[in-house]
């Protein structure tokens, strides 16, 4: 069947959005139905600007969102918002989050914020209310708990993973199932049960890290989503960790016997791409490539892996001293997985990037929505519930600068068309989707 010749069917209800958010992190997984998970935000004010080329992601969400009948049928509905750590391209804009319409059902934290604020480490204001939107949710639990109540949707919280000054903060008290630590997993959310169709694996952060560098101490995660039929799709997120730690997941994930847990179809570079991942010093003290975490990376990678930079456009070259993205993390990265390092700064262009979409294919697993594809009228239009809804509405998000068409498609930078021959052949054929999505008229 000829691709123009292609009848689009709904999107599925399940899947993962990367925002164009400059050099920072936020993603949208949305789980089917009515919920939604966000996993760290960066929402900037030159989102509103004229040209901008970044999301206005809050903004996005609130229109897009679920509005429950339980919530009165008007309310934008989040049923989880995971930080991974305190710095302020992870949680930029979180106070206008939380001064939006949005109900936030369920906070994910680690104790990193406690120590820091006791310690009086430099905060962003973000960072310092969600800790404070943090110690409100433990005392309206404690306060349910007492009154023999479990604590509403907008006030539940989960602390994931240790540190050593438990003792001296308030979440102390809070029952131990409100607690989940590095080699646990996470099947509720918002008090659903979705073991069926989610798990959250948690990695990091390690209880031997609990002071280091806070890049260091970053909520490491590896998503599973499974669909009706038995596909899964896996998805690391992995924050601002740096080789040391990562190289900690994958040893430790080995010797435990737990490799499946470090398998990943999608991976969300850590650090914005950052050259740290797999590069460090050798016993000389000068920098040197780890391959040996390439080889961990490519080993639990699916044929088909895609890796996602969350940074600006990559330069030209690297120079000494350059924040990511690093190119010398983009080739290596390349050199891992068949497909090319997909940027949210370049996606499909510099000029009009868009958001990066992974709808959750029965049969398939985690499948890159084309932009033409998402810009169908009839797909759209026929998404007319629950997460293909969502996954539709944030996948067609305008910013101010896009006067996108759906003329225009997916490019193919460093050689995109030999990567898919090579993975139609890794999967042992050139079977069209199960389900096709955007072809056509509307």
């Amino acid at each position: 069947m000829k691709r123009q010749d292609m009848v689009e069917t709904e999107l599925p209800e399940q899947g993962v959005v990367f925002w164009p958010v400059g050099t920072g992190d936020s993603t949208t997984i949305v789980l089917g139905g009515e919920l939604v998970l966000q996993v760290d935000l960066r929402d900037m004010k030159a989102a509103d600007e004229k040209n901008a080329v970044v999301a206005a992601v809050i903004d996005r969400l609130a229109e897009t969102l679920p509005r429950p009948d339980r919530f009165g049928g008007e309310t934008p509905y989040l049923a989880v918002f995971a930080l991974t750590h305190a710095d302020s391209d992870h949680c930029c804009g979180f106070g206008d989050l939380l001064d939006s319409d949005i109900l936030i059902g369920e906070i994910w934290a680690t104790p990193r914020l406690w120590r820091e604020i006791s310690e009086d480490q430099t905060m962003c204001e973000d960072a310092r209310l969600f800790q404070d939107e943090v110690e409100r949710r433990v005392a309206a639990t404690l306060e349910a708990l007492e009154n023999g109540e479990e604590p509403a949707s907008g006030d539940r919280v989960r602390i994931i993973g240790y540190d050593d000054d438990r003792d001296q903060h308030s979440y102390k008290d809070l029952p131990e199932e409100y607690f989940t630590f590095p080699g646990q997993t996470i099947t509720n959310i918002d008090g659903t049960d979705l073991s069926e169709t989610f798990e959250a694996f948690v990695h990091a952060p390690f209880k031997g890290d609990c002071a280091s560098e806070r890049n260091e101490t970053s909520l490491a995660l590896q998503i599973r989503m499974h669909t009706g039929d038995g596909t899964t799709g896996r998805l690391l997120l992995l924050g601002d960790l740096a080789y040391p730690t990562i190289k900690k997941i994958f040893d430790n994930s080995e010797y435990f016997g737990n490799t499946d847990r470090v398998e990943w179809d999608v991976l969300l570079s850590p650090h914005h791409c950052s050259k740290k991942v797999m590069y460090a010093k050798g016993d000389d003290g000068e920098e040197e490539l780890k391959q040996d975490i390439l080889d961990q990376f490519e080993t639990y990678a699916s044929a088909d892996a895609r890796v996602i930079a969350s940074s600006r456009p990559f330069r030209d070259q690297d120079e000494k001293g350059h924040n990511p993205p690093h190119l010398l993390a983009r080739d290596a990265y390349e050199k891992v997985t068949v497909l090319p390092v997909l940027c949210t700064g370049e996606y499909p262009t510099k000029d009009e990037p868009r958001p990066v979409v992974f709808a959750l294919e029965p049969f398939l697993g985690f499948e890159l929505v084309d932009v033409a594809e998402l810009e169908s009228k009839s797909l759209v239009m026929k998404a007319a519930g629950g997460g293909r809804r969502i996954l539709a509405g944030l996948g067609t998000a305008r910013f101010p600068a896009a006067s996108f068409t759906a003329t225009a498609a997916l490019p193919s930078p460093r050689g995109a068309e030999a990567a898919r021959s090579a993975v139609e052949q890794a999967r042992g054929d050139k079977a069209a989707p199960a389900t096709s999505l955007g072809f056509g008229d509307a």
